[in-house]
């Protein structure tokens, strides 16, 4: 069946099949940064935004999600001109294997765009459903603080406290791995 939708900005429909859940729908239907750790709700890795919603999209059937807006992680930014929640990842070495960081990219949007100003404890709340088994969460807890302190227009200090510009360090693909150039 076809599941009406706007995903990362355009107008489109998915197929879905009958009991499927929205990551494998999605995933099915070329939308590959959204990550299946354990088709059930349990790991965080499939989160995306629905209605600007951090949702783990494996534990929701595909047709629940009819008439919604869905943002993945390649909405929020490009290899060339990433997101300043892409960049401050890539900057402060939160990303591993790459696996959780899209989830964990798009639960700190929402939590960025809720509260600007989060403190640790409140970053910490945000990511802990969000299974990450390779960074310990202190990286990725730098990067979304780092990240809010850009999204405010200030300049943060990382890397043993040198200023960095937003091109230093690397690139980030589409779905949160990190290449080099």
């Amino acid at each position: 069946m076809n599941v009406a939708l706007t995903i990362n900005g355009e107008s489109t429909s998915i197929d879905a099949r009958e009991g499927e859940h929205l990551a494998a729908a999605l995933r099915r239907n070329g939308y590959t940064g959204v990550k299946c750790g354990c088709d059930g709700g349990d790991c965080g890795a499939s989160t995306i935004l629905i209605d600007d919603e951090a949702t783990m999209a494996c534990g929701m059937p595909a047709t629940d999600a009819e008439g919604s807006s869905i943002e993945t992680i390649a909405a929020l930014g490009t290899q060339n001109d990433l997101h300043p929640i892409q960049q401050a990842f890539v900057d402060n070495f939160a990303v591993q294997c790459g696996f959780c960081i899209p989830g964990m990219i798009l639960q700190t949007k929402e939590l960025l765009d809720e509260n600007p100003d989060p403190t640790e404890a409140e970053v910490r709340e945000a990511i802990d459903d969000i299974v990450c088994r390779c960074t310990g969460y202190q990286k990725p807890v730098e990067a979304i603080m780092d990240a809010a302190g850009r999204m405010r227009g200030e300049r943060v200090a990382t890397d043993g406290g040198s200023t960095t510009s937003a091109a230093s360090r690397g690139r980030m693909d589409c779905c949160g791995g990190v290449t080099d150039e």
